[in-house]
């Protein structure tokens, strides 16, 4: 009876092993990954495929990754990439995805941070290598391939110097059919399978419209429809045969999904061994999908297969948005690839670019002339015994800074090089910087004359010191860490293929972390001081005879407040239904701030010289501590 219960026990364990083995060998697609062991100086890639079904296999030594075999339907390669991907050699320890889809033709190897593909995704074909079974593995060594593992399973811990895999043919109509009904397991490539039409152009060949086949699953609102020009027919010189590939939901068409988004639906469109592209008339792509919020804009791309053949590029050149309706966007493309729509996510577009943009411009534009005019009417003033004469000196000449970038950073954007977008960018971050300082020394300088009267200010060069120097240590520090300036785009919400470019902190992690560490805290602290002193200001003066007239209430208030900075509050507050006019509140007062300090400065010194002026009438802050003075003696 023991016996009986310890061999049906074994035969238990056996099938067990079985079943759990079973799930990693035989499958229809390969996902193979493990951790390349490799030496620190150059790094490359060794592919080697051609046609066939005999199998393939991924080796690795101290240098060099190999990927070969036959295993494809059209796909050929021999290369050797250097994979120094990243700007630099890849760690010791490498890990890497090898990814093999039979019905696509498709060969991607996910390393360093990188999704590279080796064989781009192709129509349905007759035959597919499938059903790829682990072969016996390569010696253990030193450099090589540990940890290796088919999808979640393991196959061995021990380093190796190669991984076989074997496959068999089978019919890929077969295979396509057994996707659509779910009797294989899910992978990201889901649903599989790309069908293609093929057009002949006769001689007169006056267009045709491609409508891509209903796939089983895919919402009915997602469709592609292709209208073919009749200029394709006069550009084409070898072949009079065009074919419209479908693809839907391939997701090796996404690559960074926090920015963008690429649409179910992909179209190919190619003329075998030709080049089409400056078409006359373009190619008219329509493509139906489902509901988009107006929130997220889109843009009709095309395959960039120059930047990097074996990256996924999209770019918006040689294509046009024509039309855009809520589940419905037209392409109009002037030449033959692969096509799609690409949703918008991040950053939030903004509406109304155009005229933003024009108002900034001009306000920078005047602001910088009212700077130098302010700054010339100070310089003028410098035998006045004001205390406050230096401090605006200083604001004025770190706004006129702050402008004048501003003004020239689109220009520059699309005219020099990277690195000078760069130091563009941490000059307008320094200009930004400085500017707050000096309007929080404004701040500081007020309360000091309101507080102490009798106390003798800090001296000129303190101010100067924190004014113009304290801004050089984040900017010096982000500037050493790197990738934080450079080029920044700023899309439109109604036409994001046209982005407004500039020198600024680029779109990326880093940056963000810059920004709201650097420049949002300090706006906080700089709105909410000169909100509070302007109220002490107030709190001071409101009986002076002076305030019962509106002109002069009025001139100190918003006079006081582009010294405070407190305009600049209304960044902490553009969200909402009211977006768009804070929105434009903010960079018609911000723009304009050099101008309206100008305004302030004049038209106090008109009201000082004028007969009967106002002790209000004062050019500087200095005048509130004669305010307080004499508040002090009717007390």
């Amino acid at each position: 009876m023991e016996y009986r219960i310890t061999d049906g026990l074994k035969v238990l364990f056996i099938l067990n092993i079985f079943i759990s083995t079973g799930s990693s060998q035989n499958d229809r697609y390969l996902d193979f990954g493990g951790t390349w062991l490799h030496g620190e100086g150059h790094l490359y890639l060794n592919v080697n495929l051609s046609t066939g079904c005999k199998g393939i296999s991924v080796s690795a030594n101290e240098t060099t990754l190999s990927i070969g075999g036959q295993i494809t339907s059209q796909c050929v390669r021999s290369d050797v990439i250097p994979l120094n991907i990243s700007g630099h050699d890849l760690m010791k320890n490498t890990a890497f995805r090898l990814l093999w889809e039979p019905l696509l033709d498709l060969l991607k190897l996910q390393i360093g941070g990188k999704n590279l593909t080796l064989c781009w995704p192709s129509s349905l074909h007759d035959s597919c290598c499938t059903d790829l079974s682990h072969g016996p593995n390569e010696p253990e060594a030193e450099y090589g391939i540990a940890h290796g593992k088919i999808r979640t399973d393991v196959i061995s811990e021990k380093t190796y110097t190669g991984y076989e895999f074997s496959g068999r043919h089978i019919d890929c109509t077969e295979l396509c059919n057994q996707d659509r009904h779910g009797s294989n397991p899910a992978n990201e490539f889901e649903p599989i399978c790309a069908h293609s039409s093929e057009v002949e152009m006769t001689a007169d060949f006056s267009g045709l419209a491609v409508t891509a086949p209903a796939t089983m699953g895919v919402s009915t609102q997602s469709n592609v429809i292709v209208h073919l020009p009749p200029t394709l027919k006069q550009a084409e010189k070898k072949t009079s045969k065009v074919v419209c590939t479908f693809f839907k939901n391939i997701s090796l068409f996404q690559e960074d999904y926090k920015k963008v988004r690429v649409l179910n639906d992909v179209v190919d469109i190619t003329v075998e061994n030709e080049i089409i592209a400056d078409l006359s008339e373009p190619i008219r792509i329509a493509f139906h999908h489902d509901a988009i919020p107006k929130m997220h804009p889109r843009k009709c791309v095309s395959w960039d297969t120059k930047k990097d053949p074996l990256m996924v590029n999209w770019t918006d050149h040689g294509c046009k948005t024509k039309q855009e309706e809520l589940t419905y966007t037209e392409c109009l493309c002037n030449h033959l690839t692969y096509f799609a729509v690409l949703v918008q996510l991040e950053p939030r577009p903004v509406r109304h670019l155009l005229a933003l943009t024009v108002i900034t411009s001009l306000g920078c534009a005047v602001s910088f002339i009212s700077c130098i005019a302010l700054i010339i009417f100070l310089y003028r003033k410098r035998r006045s015994k004001e205390q406050s004469r230096p401090i605006h000196l200083g604001l004025a000449v770190s706004l006129a800074f702050l402008n004048l970038l501003f003004f020239l950073t689109g220009v520059l954007a699309n005219t020099v090089n990277e690195s000078v977008c760069t130091l563009v960018g941490a000059g307008l971050h320094y200009a930004l910087l400085s500017s707050f300082s000096w309007m929080g020394i404004e701040v500081f300088h007020t309360f000091w004359l309101v507080n102490r009267v009798f106390s003798p200010s800090p001296k000129t060069y303190i101010w100067f010191l924190v004014g113009f120097g304290l801004p050089t240590v984040p900017v010096i520090t982000l500037a050493a860490l790197g990738n934080i300036y450079g080029t920044r785009e700023v899309v439109e919400s109604n036409d994001v293929s046209s982005p407004y470019q500039m020198c600024w902190m680029k779109n990326n992690y880093e940056a963000l972390l810059a920004h709201y560490f650097t420049n949002m805290p300090i706006v906080v602290v700089l709105v909410l001081s000169g909100i509070v002193m302007l109220f002490m200001v107030y709190r001071e003066i409101k009986n002076r005879e002076e305030w019962r007239k509106n002109s002069v209430s009025f001139l100190s208030i918003w006079g006081l407040s582009c010294l405070f900075g407190t305009t600049w509050g209304l960044s902490l507050l553009n969200f909402g239904p009211l977006s768009d006019f804070v929105l434009f509140l903010f960079c018609i007062l911000n723009s304009f701030q050099g101008f309206l300090l100008m305004l302030r400065f004049y038209m106090l010194e008109w009201m000082r010289k004028r007969p009967g002026g106002s002790t209000l009438g004062s050019s500087s802050t200095g005048s509130t501590r004669q305010h307080m003075l004499k508040a002090m003696e009717r007390n």
